[in-house]
């Protein structure tokens, strides 16, 4: 007999989707300053999309495994999920700590590579969290709260280092060494990473396996059972995932192309600033941590406003997703014509209503479209449409695009990911299945 799930309090959601708080923080850290990292140690821009390739190669690999032995993990105190949550923020936090500190490109690719496996590990659980707690008429406010915290996280994070020198910390430094604020930065992101899932693990309790003696008998098939049936599982996959991969795809590609050129192509062409040992440059890279936590601040702002209206209405999922990117992708495309930098501010804006929904409503239809005793392991499989366009990116799919499509010149790696957000807007038309598609 299935488990009936009680609904929960707007509180107890925050308290088991608040480790999304460190985990944010994390990624922001990485996504709005590696690349600035990457630049201090001598790469050229050129090179920066393959710096980022180990991170997600592992992830290909890593998720679907940890979602399937997160569903075949059972404890009576540790619960389900929980100790991936934990082992997860251990390397997570270390990695982070250590990642400015490295004095060569290979040990600051190595430290990227364990960062985001780490991070990984606690995030696709966090995920199946949500789906494993929540009767169904929840989801999309789970998903959405979770995003809220997540807004949080990248706002505050993106813009440690710019707050970290108004504090009087040094923003520049010798030739291939990370200045201090940077440092100082991604030292707070360790511990709020930590601290934060910590919290989570300690203020959730998770439901045991509906039936235990079958439960048992599936975890004691073996770790090579486990692989054949995450092989097994990608060939039988729902279609409404195979619809909801190709939008994914296509929103990925376009944030990873973010994540990579944002730093350079914006301190170039707004700012005028190349040097990566000048004021000019550190002051420009600061600004756009703080351009870039401007995605953040409005994600969580449409977070919360979808937060108290699905908490009251049903949503069409797919027409939000839709209209969501569509503004995400006409804010990257602005950024090529702006003239003023203080103008970032309103494309980041539309960047953040994308990234918001992004985080949120392809998680909400594929939770109502698979079986609940699989969340784990379709969550991680579900991943790959995540990392898989990071990795053709990362091979030189940013590089050749955006060449071929609009000319040599940095910024227009931002009409690139324009483009693709519309793309994945459009894809979303593919999606039919109505209970995926409803609240």
């Amino acid at each position: 007999m299935a488990q009936t799930k009680k609904e929960l309090s707007f509180w107890q959601i925050w308290n088991m989707s608040f480790g999304f708080l460190g985990i944010q923080f994390g990624f922001a850290l990485q996504g709005g300053f590696m690349s600035r990292i990457f630049q201090t140690l001598g790469a050229e821009k050129d090179a920066i999309p393959f710096l980022w390739i180990a991170a997600p190669l592992t992830g290909l690999l890593v998720q679907p495994i940890v979602g399937y032995l997160s569903d075949h993990t059972w404890h009576p105190k540790f619960g389900r999920r929980k100790p991936f949550f934990f082992f997860g923020a251990v390397f997570s936090t270390i990695a982070l700590f250590l990642a400015p500190y490295s004095s060569a490109l290979w040990m600051a690719a190595g430290a990227l590579w364990i960062l985001d496996a780490s991070i990984n590990i606690s995030m696709e659980p966090f995920r199946a969290l949500v789906a494993d707690k929540l009767p169904d008429s929840q989801r999309s406010y789970g998903f959405v709260v979770q995003t809220l915290i997540i807004g949080i996280g990248t706002w505050i994070a993106s813009n440690l280092p710019w707050f970290m020198t108004q504090l009087g910390v040094p923003n520049t430094a010798a030739a291939g060494i990370v200045p201090d604020s940077v440092k100082y930065a991604f030292g707070i992101g360790a511990l709020v990473l930590f601290s934060s899932i910590l919290y989570t693990i300690l203020k959730t309790e998770e439901y045991p396996p509906e039936n235990m003696e079958e439960f048992q008998a599936e975890k004691n098939q073996g770790f090579f059972k486990g692989l054949s049936e995450i092989v097994r599982n990608i060939s039988t996959m729902p279609a409404v995932m195979k619809q909801l991969g190709l939008v994914q795809f296509f929103s990925w590609f376009a944030f990873f192309t973010m994540w990579s050129f944002a730093t350079p192509a914006i301190t170039e062409h707004i700012f005028g600033a190349t040097d990566t040992t000048s004021i000019a440059y550190n002051d420009a890279a600061d600004s756009v941590g703080n351009y870039l936590g401007t995605y953040g601040l409005v994600s969580m702002i449409y977070a919360l406003v979808l937060a108290f209206f699905t908490s009251k209405y049903k949503i069409n999922r797919k027409l939000l997703h839709m209209l969501s990117l569509l503004a995400g992708g006409l804010g990257f495309i602005l950024i090529y014509f702006i003239q003023e930098a203080w103008m970032l501010h309103i494309c980041f804006s539309l960047v953040g209503i994308a990234w918001a929904s992004i985080l949120s409503m392809p998680y909400a239809m594929l939770s109502s479209s698979v079986d609940p005793r699989k969340m784990g392991v379709f969550m991680g499989i579900f991943n790959m449409f995540i990392v898989i366009p990071q990795i053709v990116a990362a091979l030189g799919g940013v590089n050749f695009l955006y060449k071929l499509l609009f000319g040599e010149a940095v910024i227009n790696t931002m009409l690139l990911a324009g483009t693709l957000l519309i793309l994945a807007s459009l894809s979303n038309l593919l999606i039919t299945d109505r209970q995926a598609t409803h609240d």
